[in-house]
């Protein structure tokens, strides 16, 4: 009976132990989750992109007004910043997908209740959104610095 080194062992056990099955070309990424939509009400902040992705300190309820109104005003894409930090894009039902840019400006600034159907994929959400209204009782800070 022919022995099989040692080494050879060791190295399929750490292979099997810490590698895995081979996936052969298929990407497992972590995170990814299949697309979804489906109907809710989202609650929080109407606001610029930008400074929620660059500055984790800005919350849906304290931050800092001027910036995200000037980065609105700049063009930045406008986005619904949640009380858990989550963003939700507006778009459209509709396909070529018109800017909904207009429909949001007022609200920049504002913590509103959303209601409409959200798209989820891969991470991201958006909300095309059938009714969006202010919830003027919710206290927030706007004048938080370094927004």
């Amino acid at each position: 009976m022919r022995s099989i080194p040692l080494s050879y062992l060791a190295l399929v056990l750490f292979s099997i132990t810490f590698v895995g099955e081979p996936t052969f070309g298929q990407s497992k990424t972590p995170g990814k989750t299949e697309p979804s939509e489906y109907k809710a009400t989202i609650q929080g902040l109407v606001r610029d992109v930008a400074c929620p992705i660059q500055n984790h300190k800005a919350t849906a309820t304290d931050f800092n007004m001027k910036c995200a109104v000037d980065c609105a005003k700049s063009g930045s894409p406008l986005v619904i910043l949640t009380d858990s930090g989550d963003i939700y894009t507006p778009i459209s039902n509709e396909m070529p997908d018109p800017s909904q840019r207009e429909k949001m400006m007022p609200f920049v600034g504002k913590y509103v209740r959303a209601t409409g159907t959200v798209y989820t994929r891969n991470g991201t959400r958006a909300i095309a959104i059938t009714d969006i209204r202010e919830l003027k009782d919710v206290k927030i800070n706007g004048k938080a610095s370094g927004d």
